[in-house]
């Protein structure tokens, strides 16, 4: 199903007050303001399923809500994770369970694909990996870079998984260094999820490439003249780009600046790049792995 971008209030509109609302879509495409127009119309609880927005350090970089926009609606599961702590999946679905289970409608929204694959499909029960694996799985990658880690994946795995995002990478060669199995074998043993798919109003905000683009470009701006730069200097003296928090968009970028290593205006123009970059992972994992969620074109 599709909408067209004068539908959307009839979309809110058509919103049963007791169904869960989820809402995915890439990094600046409206999901925060459709959350925020249903908890208005229909009463409910915004909840986060950005991987970056749980994080205490970074607000604006992130773009999570506003303190007026968190005024006008009850949100969860923004902010509330220390910079350098590790948050996985797992983590998030157990943050999420309660909340599904308590007496406000829950519209859960977000950039992270794998968060509602988890919630709607099941997350396997993966034992946690050793520090010394972690070490060894980043010591091959600097050394020898991404082929090394994904000559060690099966091939179910490399099926399955974004070859070209290290972090997924890492993740599936951990698992199967840490465990003796695949990724793809773990995920095919998966427990029953907590919301399906089927029990809730399941949005994907389909973003046109040169509309987001503009948008990704104007919005970082935004939050130039709304703080990010402070908002870097208050991390500099803590940063450690091996910090969860450190692979913030843009991040890198403002402390390289605020150290002297490259100008301002290098840092905007790489960190507009690797936004760039990262909507359009998004926009080709949401497309391949969310074809039953009803469409909503931006703009």
């Amino acid at each position: 199903m599709s909408a067209t971008n004068t539908d959307i209030s009839q979309i809110v509109a058509s919103i049963d007050a007791r169904q869960p609302v989820l809402i995915a879509g890439a990094t600046a495409s409206g999901k925060s303001a459709l959350a925020l127009a249903i908890a208005e119309a229909s009463g409910g609880v915004i909840v986060n399923a950005d991987a970056l927005q749980v994080f205490s350090n970074w607000r604006i970089l992130t773009a999570r809500p506003t303190r007026a926009d968190e005024a006008r609606a009850p949100h969860r599961l923004y902010g509330h994770i220390a910079g350098d702590t590790a948050y996985s999946v797992g983590h998030w679905l157990r943050d999420v369970a309660p909340i599904l289970q308590g007496d406000q409608r829950p519209i859960i929204v977000g950039g992270t694909g794998l968060n509602f694959t988890a919630l709607t499909e099941g997350l396997a029960d993966i034992p946690l990996t050793p520090p010394s694996i972690r070490a060894e799985g980043e010591a091959l990658l600097e050394t020898a870079g991404l082929p090394a880690l994904l000559r060690a994946l099966d091939a179910d795995t490399l099926a399955r998984i974004d070859t070209r995002n290290p972090v997924r990478v890492a993740r599936a060669w951990e698992v199967q260094r840490t465990t003796g199995r695949g990724l793809a074998e773990w995920q095919d043993d998966t427990p029953a999820p907590l919301l399906p798919r089927a029990d809730a109003r399941a949005f994907h905000l389909d973003a046109d490439r040169d509309w987001l683009r503009d948008r990704i470009d104007r919005r970082f701006d935004q939050m130039l003249r709304d703080g990010a730069l402070e908002e870097a200097r208050a991390n500099l003296s803590d940063w450690n780009p091996k910090d969860p928090s450190a692979k913030a968009i843009g991040a890198p970028e403002l402390i390289a600046y605020l150290r002297g290593q490259i100008s301002l205006e290098e840092a905007r123009a790489r960190a507009i790049t690797a936004s760039h970059q990262y909507a359009k992972r998004q926009r080709t994992w949401f497309r391949k792995r969310m074809r039953d969620w009803e469409v909503i074109p931006r703009p």
